[in-house]
């Protein structure tokens, strides 16, 4: 089929709208990502005890598919009186499995900073939430700023997986207009166009965030 850029310009508007619940859903769920990543890889540094449960769960979370658990958030939580939206389930599903990724890449932050930094802060009379906040936490962050921007591109080029619980994302958009039309050429293609310009907008994002970082 020849590209018809009339048909084109008439799904564009659909297509912008559904990208607008693309980008909500990625930053949603990346915000839900490395807070609870954060969290996670906390907990095993501050508690050893309750570490092993932590790596338990995220050792889980990270040898099971995504699909299967964005399924068990909008098909099985329900049956235990947990309903969740259909945007809601995929947005939690994707952030609790990419926190999982995101609190390993913490934990490697954290165990690069020098335990002498720790044990100058008790030398120090300082508490240990202000050694974690004021000490650790500027130390252990900047280098791990290109992992968890891997980590968001990756998230990103996952969201057309909520189609399968009927979120109109880009890409289930796109799948529709398809079968309405039957004409697959024109919207496929400008879903693959703004993944690869938002990936690209992104990584530059993240190399800025890593510079103002490290000239900080």
């Amino acid at each position: 089929m020849m590209w018809d850029w009339t048909f084109t310009f008439e799904i564009l508007p659909v297509l912008a709208r559904a990208a607008i619940m693309t980008v909500e859903a990625t930053a949603l769920g990346f915000l839900i990502a490395a807070t609870l990543g954060l969290v996670l890889a906390s907990i095993r540094l501050a508690f050893p005890a309750a570490g092993v449960v932590v790596t338990v769960l995220v050792e889980l979370i990270r040898s099971t598919p995504l699909l299967i658990q964005i399924f068990f958030l909008y098909f099985v939580l329900p049956k235990a009186g947990f309903v969740l939206d259909a945007f809601t389930a995929g947005v939690a599903a994707i952030g609790i499995h990419y926190a999982a990724y995101c609190s390993e890449v913490y934990r490697a932050g954290f165990e690069n900073v020098p335990r002498g930094q720790w044990e100058a802060s008790i030398a120090l009379n300082l508490s240990p939430w202000n050694t974690f906040k004021d000490i650790i936490l500027p130390q252990a962050l900047p280098p791990v700023v290109p992992a968890l921007g891997n980590y968001l591109i990756a998230l990103f080029k996952e969201t057309p997986l909520l189609s399968a619980i009927a979120v109109l994302e880009l890409m289930q958009t796109a799948k529709n207009i398809g079968s309405e039309t039957f004409r697959y050429t024109e919207p496929v293609t400008l879903v693959g166009v703004f993944f690869l310009v938002m990936s690209l907008v992104s990584a530059g994002m993240v190399r800025m965030l890593e510079s103002w970082l490290q000239r900080r």
